[in-house]
């Protein structure tokens, strides 16, 4: 079964067209790694399309994860000023798309946490910015399947994907991956990942993969060790690196679950650790591998990516000091990724 790229338009929180053909996921077990859907085969082409004269001259996109809506109440796991503050400056930036890398809930078996996420978000909306969110583990809190509901229920224009794919005009191409499925070798979401990659539009410089656990990060001996790569993350690290040279765009992950902001630079691949939108702040110790040497805490802050031509320039914005009256944003680091 094959899917027709779709156009995208704007309604809840961005509102893709209808899907054709769909059907009901199987699931076999309610672990979240077993909850695979008969719609993502390996295939080659976009999920969903959004045309080059829709976007902005410099198709500007931005990327931030763990923001943990919930109620506001609630400031010991999530600081919900930040969030407010996060949502209002994204809005006023006015990007093409935004990438959320995973842990938009607190908890994805409260629906609560979605309707917050709603409220919350209502100018994103009223400025018509696409938005494009990964799974994350907060997500799949409480039954694994009901929590998958949940998700679907407030993200209906995804409904039987955990992943997905979007040709963003005619450079950028992004693909929202599931870290919570396999990512093994002979998976069903690597092959089809693998499928995407090596059958590219001929236009595509740059493709960005959004997902919350991070393939590469700074291995921690004292701080935060649970959040280290994982096995399912560092067999997709060494398959991309793997593809990297042989495919014609450039590859940058962006992940979370680390509440803090990291860069690396390996295998011909770029590397960010984007945590920072919100979620309980948690120290990090650097590596020299990592290219981002700050030591300020907390990182609160979000990336932003904008095409120059052959040159894709990425620039974190940290919020300083935000706990002050009336906080500022910081570029805390820029760099340069270059179109093969």
């Amino acid at each position: 079964m094959r899917f027709r790229p779709v156009v995208l338009s704007i309604s809840l929180f961005v509102s893709f067209s209808t899907l054709a053909d769909c059907q009901e996921a199987k699931n076999n077990e309610p672990r979240p790694e077993d909850l695979a859907t008969n719609l993502l085969i390996s295939q080659a082409g976009p999920s969903f399309v959004v045309p080059q004269k829709e976007l902005s001259a410099g198709g500007m996109v931005i990327v931030f994860g763990d923001q943990r809506f919930t109620d506001p109440t609630n400031i010991k796991v999530t600081n919900p000023k930040v969030r407010h503050l996060m949502v209002q400056k994204i809005a006023e930036k006015h990007p093409d798309a935004v990438l959320m890398n995973g842990d938009v809930p607190y908890s994805g078996d409260v629906v609560n946490d979605y309707e917050v996420f709603k409220t919350e978000t209502e100018v994103w909306r009223s400025e018509h910015l696409r938005v494009y969110p990964a799974l994350g583990n907060h997500e799949f809190h409480g039954d694994p399947q009901q929590a998958l509901e949940h998700w679907w229920s407030a993200f209906p224009e995804l409904r039987d994907r955990r992943w997905y794919s979007v040709e963003l005009g005619k450079s950028l191409y992004t693909i929202a991956l599931d870290s919570d499925a396999s990512l093994a070798k002979g998976s069903e979401q690597l092959n089809w990942l693998d499928a995407q990659l090596t059958h590219l539009p001929t236009t595509t410089k740059f493709v960005l993969i959004s997902m919350h656990h991070p393939p590469a990060a700074d291995v921690q001996t004292r701080i935060n060790v649970s959040h280290n790569p994982r096995p399912n993350e560092i067999v997709l690290r060494d398959d991309l690196e793997t593809l990297a040279p042989t495919i014609k765009a450039r590859i940058i992950v962006c992940a979370g679950h680390i509440h803090n902001y990291e860069r690396f630079a390996r295998g011909g691949v770029t590397y960010l650790v984007s945590g920072g939108g919100a979620a309980s702040p948690v120290q990090v110790e650097r590596t020299s591998e990592d290219l981002y040497q700050g030591s300020e805490f907390p990182n609160y802050h979000f990336v932003e990516f904008t095409t120059h031509g052959k040159m894709l320039v990425g620039k974190m914005y940290r919020l300083a000091d935000a706990n002050s009256a009336t906080p500022a944003w910081e570029l805390k680091d820029s760099f340069e990724v270059k179109a093969k």
